[in-house]
């Protein structure tokens, strides 16, 4: 499984909003590789921003 992938599923799971720091606790990452995957992702459209530094997929 990618980090995309893992960083996607533990926003799923929380089911709230989370900043880069709850997700790299939760999937078990470095935040840096928690970074690269969010910023693949907006780039793709698959997560979305609901207030400043908050990320949840859309």
């Amino acid at each position: 499984m990618d980090t995309t992938q893992l960083v996607l599923d533990a926003m799923k799971k929380a089911a709230k909003p989370l900043k880069a720091g709850e997700i790299a606790e939760l999937s078990g990452l470095d935040k840096k590789e928690v970074d690269n995957a969010m910023k693949t992702l907006k780039a793709e459209e698959k997560i979305t921003s609901p207030k400043r530094c908050f990320w949840e997929p859309k």
